[in-house]
């Protein structure tokens, strides 16, 4: 870099770049999030979204993987970006923006310990504390986020075990959009879309009878998704 453009870039504003995750699992019939107490002042001690400083050197989006893998310890989870939060007033601390990212995990797959480690707690997304900044609004940006997504992709089994049931599958999207699913019309339009696999084993936690389990059947879903098929549920 020459020494006039060095110059220019020298004299220029500072400010910090974050990235701040929202984890969503599901667990019980209801959405979580993972929170944790806030290490850093100004608002120490507060409930927050888990997030970071970006690195000088690394991508905005690395930054949020590392973040995650941090705390939960997995890794090639679906994560996505949600939007970038810039008011000039909304970090007390310095001026900083935030790329918000969400992320969708299969609550029973993380590292525990180190979710305990870094004193992190999930929370129901109707029950969660007063979160610092303006992360409350992250959250609902992402929760509106998710329930667009879950209409024309099937992104709800990001979230579920490997092997479901149609009535926990039911239920997690009866979570997404806050509401009550009528049975029978769920079962036919999620079973017309081809996409999942029924196995020949039955989870009987919840009846003698049983409800058959299904796998979601990906290579099938990216051939549709490559002819431009509409997954709405």
């Amino acid at each position: 870099m020459d020494s006039e453009l060095q110059d220019f870039y020298v004299h220029q504003d500072k400010m910090y770049v974050a990235t701040d995750c929202i984890i969503f699992g599901f667990e019980d019939g209801k959405i979580k999030l993972l929170v944790f107490r806030r290490r850093v002042e100004p608002i120490k001690g507060e409930w927050s979204l888990i997030g970071s400083f970006v690195k000088i050197d690394e991508d905005v989006q690395e930054a949020a993987k590392r973040v995650l893998t941090e705390i939960t310890g997995l890794k090639n989870v679906f994560m996505e970006e949600l939007k970038t939060y810039g008011k000039a007033d909304r970090d007390p601390g310095y001026r900083c923006i935030s790329v918000g990212q969400y992320a969708l995990i299969r609550i029973n797959d993380y590292d525990k310990e180190l979710v305990e480690k870094h004193g992190a707690h999930w929370y129901d997304i109707k029950d969660l504390p007063n979160l610092v900044l303006d992360h409350n609004q992250m959250v609902a940006d992402a929760m509106e986020r998710l329930k667009q997504k879950a209409r024309y992709q099937p992104i709800g089994f990001e979230l579920l075990p490997e092997k479901f049931t149609i009535p926990q599958l039911q239920q997690l999207y009866e979570a997404i959009y806050q509401k009550e699913l009528d049975d029978r019309n769920f079962r036919k339009k999620v079973l017309s879309h081809n996409v999942l696999i029924k196995l020949e084993e039955k989870d009987k936690t919840t009846s003698k009878r049983g409800a058959f389990l299904y796998k979601f059947d990906h290579k099938t879903y990216n051939k549709l998704l490559k002819s431009g098929y509409n997954f709405e549920i």
